[in-house]
């Protein structure tokens, strides 16, 4: 089993899910983050934290989190390569970790029968 974890634009996050749903994925973690990169952090676009005027300098992002078969790994990850792509900075980036073990809490299965 693979374990794919990408970071997205937030504005792509529908087209990508709606892509994954297509492509016979049945389960993504959606979760909406803050972060930085390479990427130039332009002044008065990031968070204020705490006091006015402090900026960290976060960039918003859209982390989607999914775990397949290591069949499938390669399907999932262009798919998401294709539809979060606008060819400009910050359009994100894909890892990919081997998943040992997974149990369902519910019923107690585990492995492959979980995903």
């Amino acid at each position: 089993m693979k374990q794919i974890i990408a970071y997205i634009q937030p504005f792509m996050a529908d087209k990508v899910t709606d892509a994954l749903r297509n492509a016979g994925v049945h389960g993504v973690t959606v979760v909406p983050c803050t972060g930085f990169g390479r990427q130039v952090q332009a002044p008065g676009t990031g968070i204020r934290y705490e006091e006015p005027g402090d900026t960290l300098g976060f960039v918003a992002k859209t982390k989607l989190e999914i775990v397949c078969a290591a069949a499938d790994k390669d399907r999932i990850v262009a798919t998401i390569r294709e539809h979060a792509h606008t060819g400009r900075h910050g359009d994100g980036k894909i890892f990919v970790f081997t998943v040992d073990e997974a149990e369902d809490i519910r019923t107690g299965a585990n492995g492959r029968d979980v995903i």
